[in-house]
Parts: C-alpha cells; structure tokens; sequence
C-alpha cells in the first residue's frame, strides 16, 4: 500500500469541518428542492451523470395534480439514519466475522457516499449494503453477492444494483487508510519497546490494544474519520484506552515517535488534534430507536409519496380499533407487541420495523 501522505485518502478525502457542514447541508437542501419541485426524493444517475425523477411524478407536478409535498428530513435527521446505518455496518461486518479493515472501510465508504448525496434520494439500507460488498472487493476478503444477500436475508441484486452508482460518487477512489492499521502498528512498536520490561509489560500493551480497538469503532461513527488522518485516530484511541488505567507511558512514546520520525507536527499539535477527536467523540449522537422510527416513516413517504395516503388509512383504522369496546370475555390488547418468528416463537423488537 503506498504511503498515506500521497493517497487520495489524505489528499481528498481528509476535510475542513466547514466543508463537511456545507456538504452535508447541500444535499439536503437539493433533496428539499426535489420534494418541492417532484413530489418525491428518490432520484436515479444516468449514465451520462444526469438526475433522473419518476416520470409520473414529473408529469402530476407539470399538470397540478399531485397531492400535498411530504415533509422532508431536516439536517439533523440525516445525521440520525447516517449513525443507525453505521452501527448496522459494525453489525453485519461481526456477524460475518470480517477483519476490521472490512468495517471500516465499508463505513468510510458510506461516510463519503452521504457527503454528496441525502438519504432521501438513495435508500441507505441499500447503500449500506453496495458498501459492505465493494469493502470486500477492494480488501480482498471475497464474499459474493448472493453470500452477502443471503446472510442477512436481503435481495443480493440491491447490492449489485447501486454499484456502479456508489464507485462513481467515490470517484473510484478505493483505498482506505483505516485506523486499525495504524494502531497494530503502534502497538508493535510498544511491544518493541517493552521487551526488556518483562512479560506483565508486554500483556499490558496487548491489553491497551484490545481498549483502543474498542476507541476506534466509536470513533467510526463520529465524523471524526472524515476530519483527521488514521494515525491521529489511532493514537487518540491509545491515549483514550489508557487514560483511566495507564499501563503504558504514552506521554513519553508519543515525543518519541515525533522526535525520531521528524514529523511535520508538533507534539502540541498532536495533542490539539486528538483533543478535537475526543471532542468529535463525546459529542457523538446516540441513535434513539424510537426517533429512528419517527425518521425512518419520513423518510419512506419522501421517496415514495403514495406511502402517505396508505399511512393515513392505516392510522385512521387503528383509531377506530380503539373506539370499538371490547367484546365480552375477549383478553385485552398486548401492549408489548411482538413479532413471530416461523417456529411460533414470540420475541420483541429488536431494530425499527421494515428498516433492516
């Protein structure tokens, strides 16, 4: 792999935290403009790079027979289907077991996809899944579409379909930098560096690496890969898995590594970058499954509008449910629904309904 300092990674996708703001509320803007204007979000890429709408829906627009504009998602709401996506990114890539490299290449690539497109107009369940199988292609871990597919009981063609859409908004630039291969290369060196302090030392530091690979995958779903380099990511990870039970002296071997390497940066700057990650961190929303819900119903009736008036039906059916009494002798209405599963076997929700 060549060095990081020349790749695209560092040179176009390492970004200001203003131009990261812009983007994300360009997109969203544009997906605004498209509901306005359409009706819907969900937007084709033809070939020649044009946006391409439902034709019907162009055609209601033109003739003022389309029915009332659904409410679009705000900024914030993205931010919230980017996150949950994310963590199921994490999840399908453990399920299969897939090396960490796996994962978080997948999630840059859905991280870089999002700055120029809104969820509203490409179906992040599908994205999702275009990135966990490209990840595999480009690192080497092969697993087909259909394996893909089939492991978690989704179309394998959804994953086929949006790749050439995902490649392109990637500019086809594949190779990732991933912060787990920085870390493995700072624990070698402690290792290195402990040797001659005895076995409880070297357990230490392999311990300390089992803390910062938990750092890191926190990290992933923060903007923070897409604002620092991998080697300041890892390094932050170190110095966040040390922080509570220091068992190196991570203080002294972070001036090591500057003034050995020559760095271009100062341990002060270091230490000013990895504060702004613990920052990125701490400030990290948590996904509210119930807001995830509320998001996810917006989001569907953006892309498909004729869900709106269906959705009204159903809500205008449950209240009448609930106006009608009870007949005599009949139990009373669950209030924990479940699902069943084939085998009779009742269980509770586990993720938001129809998301994944």
């Amino acid at each position: 792999m060549a060095d990081f300092s020349t790749s695209t990674h560092c040179h176009h996708w390492i970004l200001q935290r203003s131009t990261l703001v812009d983007k994300l509320f360009t997109t969203n803007q544009r997906a605004q403009e498209a509901l306005i204007k359409y009706g819907a979000t969900r937007v084709d890429v033809q070939p020649d790079g044009s946006l391409a709408y439902p034709e019907n829906l162009e055609v209601e627009a033109a003739n003022g027979k389309r029915g009332p504009t659904p409410e679009h998602l705000t900024v914030e709401d993205e931010l919230m289907i980017r996150k949950f996506y994310e963590q199921k990114i994490q999840q399908v890539c453990q399920a299969f077991s897939f090396p960490n490299k796996i994962q978080a290449t997948a999630i840059l690539y859905f991280k870089r996809f999002y700055l120029n497109w809104s969820v509203m107009e490409h179906d992040p369940k599908h994205i999702m899944l275009t990135c966990i199988y490209l990840s595999c292609k480009v690192e080497e871990f092969h697993v087909s579409a259909e394996e893909l597919g089939k492991g978690i009981q989704q179309d394998p063609q959804v994953v086929l379909k949006n790749e050439m859409t995902v490649l392109q908004c990637l500019n086809f630039e594949l190779i990732v930098y991933a912060p787990y291969r920085s870390l493995d290369g700072y624990i070698f060196d402690l290792e290195n560096s402990v040797q001659m302090m005895g076995a409880v030392a070297v357990k230490n530091v392999q311990e300390l690496r089992e803390s910062a690979i938990f750092e890191i995958d926190a990290m992933m779903l923060t903007d923070a890969p897409l604002l620092f380099p991998p080697g300041q990511l890892a390094m932050a990870a170190l110095r966040r898995a040390n922080r509570d039970d220091k068992k190196v002296d991570l203080e002294r071997y972070m001036k090591g590594i500057v003034d050995r390497l020559a760095t271009k940066h100062t341990l002060s700057e270091l230490d000013t970058a990895m504060d702004a990650i613990d920052v990125a961190v701490g400030e990290s929303i948590h996904v509210v499954e119930a807001d995830v819900r509320r998001i996810d119903r917006k989001l569907k009736i953006c892309r498909n509008p004729g869900l709106q008036d269906e959705t009204k039906k159903r809500e205008r059916k449950g209240k009448q449910k609930q106006k009608r009494p009870l007949q005599e002798g009949a139990p009373p209405m669950d209030p924990n629904p479940m699902d069943t599963t084939n085998h009779g076997v009742k269980r509770r929700h586990s993720e938001p309904e129809g998301i994944f």
